[in-house]
Order: C-alpha cells, then structure tokens, then sequence
C-alpha cells in the first residue's frame, strides 16, 4: 500500500495518463478510481487539479484519435471486431449506432457518460466521414468534461478517499491483494453482464437458405435491414428489404413473417430489434442467421440503388 500511495503522490500524473489510456484504449481497467484519488491527493498537497483533468484529457483524446483513425481506415471490419471482443457487446446494437446516425459529432460530448455508446462512438465517427476538425473538437470537450467531473469528485470528497486510503494502509500487506480483488470483480462484472447480454439474443434464427426459399415460393416476409446507412449504400441489400435506422422507425401493424438482418457479430441488432417486435405483439420475428453476410456470400440476388 505505502508503493501504491508513493505512486500516486509521486507519479500521480503518469499514473492518471496510463490508466486513462488503456481504459479508453478498450482494456477493462478502471480509469476513474486513479483520477479521483489523485485530485484527493492534490487537494490535500495544495497542488493544481486542472494539470490532473488536462492530463486526463489528453490520454483519453489520444486513445479516441487511435480508435479514430483505425474507424477511417478499416471501417465496418473495425466495428465488428470490436463488437466480437468487447466486454460491452450492447455498444454495437442498433440504438447505440441510431444515437450517432442521429446526433452525429455533438453526441461525443456526453459519450463517455453513456454506458456502452463511447466504446464505438470514436471508431463510428472515422468511419461515417467525420471531419478531423468536428472529431477534435467535440471528443475533446467530452474528454474534458468527463475528466472535470472525476477530478471534481476527488476533490469535493478527498475527505471520504482519505479514510479509503487509510482503511486500505492499515491492512498493510492485505491492501494490494485487496486492490487486485476489487479489479478482478469489476472484470468478471462485466464479463458477466456480456453474458447475460448474449444469452438475451438467443432466439430462433431463419437461415439464408430457408428465407430464399420463402422468397422462391412467394411467400416473402417483411424484411427489415438494420445496418448503418453507409453499409446499406456500399454493399446493397437483399431485395425488397425496408430500411431500419433506429428502434424508433421500426414499423408498426404488420401481421405476417419479419425477418430482421444486420451485420454485426451474434446478429445483435438484429435480435435487439426483433425483441422489442415481439414486445409490442408481433408473432414471428426472426434474425437471419449470418446477416447480410451469408446472404451475398451464398450468392444471392442483392439490390442497389
């Protein structure tokens, strides 16, 4: 505990800098804890908190820039990948990419407070075109403000982390196994949560081979495309789709078959917005196993503009 206390008092801004990086990088490490004890240090030293927030800002703007330039050089690639490994798969469904459609650049600001929307945010704004200038701008004031209010935090309660502090250096040699353990539950925790995520996905799926047969047959389904707009646009869509940007377009009074496809790992926005039909009263809503994807790669007609 006295080494983790030296760090801080020593090393307080590396420190910030670091785990700001990496939590923002996309690694399960906790940044707000270090921000917060290191303004409650401070406070207490008589030393500045806006090198603290600066500091902050800085590593989260640079791992936004990363995850940025990475959105405008892979694209939709980047995305799914993400999608595939993050600990927050809900941050890839269709109401998180309908909040940016909508809102575009200005919703940086409030990104980092949103659970599951600042893990792609960044990467959506390299890949639907944002200029460097608008990304800049709004991810910094965002960066900024998040780090404001954890540094604020810290100094308005460096009291109440003080007592932390000295709870966690009267168990002596029990503090750093202590610190650890808490770290390991705030893994699991979300490791966890992402299970519990994909386990509310599992659903009946139609396969691509069993749709175009209903299509082969004329008896075609309502057919929803939940994909970003760009991708629809790229890559076309299967005939006779109608376009879904967000939860709130989903259209409403239909009785017959849905099938609903996307192009994300576990079909997760297909299967989002496939619960939420089932919610208000349709009967048989189904994802399309594979999406978009296994569609166009089994050779199937594909419409376009």
């Amino acid at each position: 505990m006295d080494l983790l206390l030296h760090l801080i008092e020593s090393y307080g801004l590396l420190v910030v800098f670091a785990a700001v990086l990496l939590d923002q990088g996309g690694l399960p490490v906790p940044a707000y804890p270090p921000i917060i004890v290191t303004a409650a240090v401070a406070v207490d030293r008589g030393e500045s908190l806006a090198a603290i927030a600066l500091v902050a800002t800085a590593a989260a703007l640079l791992a936004d820039w990363l995850w940025f330039l990475g959105g405008r050089r892979f694209g939709n690639a980047l995305l799914r990948l993400m999608c595939r490994l993050s600990l927050s798969p809900d941050s890839c469904v269709l109401s998180t990419r309908g909040a940016y459609a909508r809102w575009g650049a200005p919703s940086l600001i409030l990104a980092k407070f949103v659970p599951g929307f600042a893990a792609v945010a960044t990467t959506l704004a390299g890949d639907t075109g944002t200029s460097t200038r608008r990304f800049l701008l709004f991810d910094g004031l965002g960066a900024l403000l998040w780090a404001s209010v954890a540094v604020a935090v810290g100094a308005v309660f460096h009291e109440a982390v003080n007592e932390v502090l000295d709870r966690l250096e009267a168990l002596g040699h029990y503090a750093l196994p202590v610190l650890l353990a808490l770290i390991a539950a705030f893994v699991a925790y979300k490791w966890l949560r992402r299970q519990w995520f994909l386990r509310q996905l599992r659903m009946a799926r139609i396969s691509v081979s069993e749709l175009y047969a209903l299509i082969a047959e004329g008896r075609v389904p309502t057919i929803l495309d939940v994909r970003r707009a760009e991708s629809r646009a790229a890559s076309g869509w299967i005939p006779g789709a109608v376009f879904v940007a967000s939860l709130a377009d989903a259209p409403r009074g239909m009785d017959e078959e849905v099938i609903v496809y996307c192009d994300c790992p576990n079909e997760a926005s297909a299967a989002v917005l496939a619960q939420e039909l089932k919610r208000r009263g349709y009967r048989r809503v189904r994802p399309l196993a594979g999406g978009f994807t296994a569609w166009a790669e089994q050779g199937h007609a594909i419409a376009r503009d």
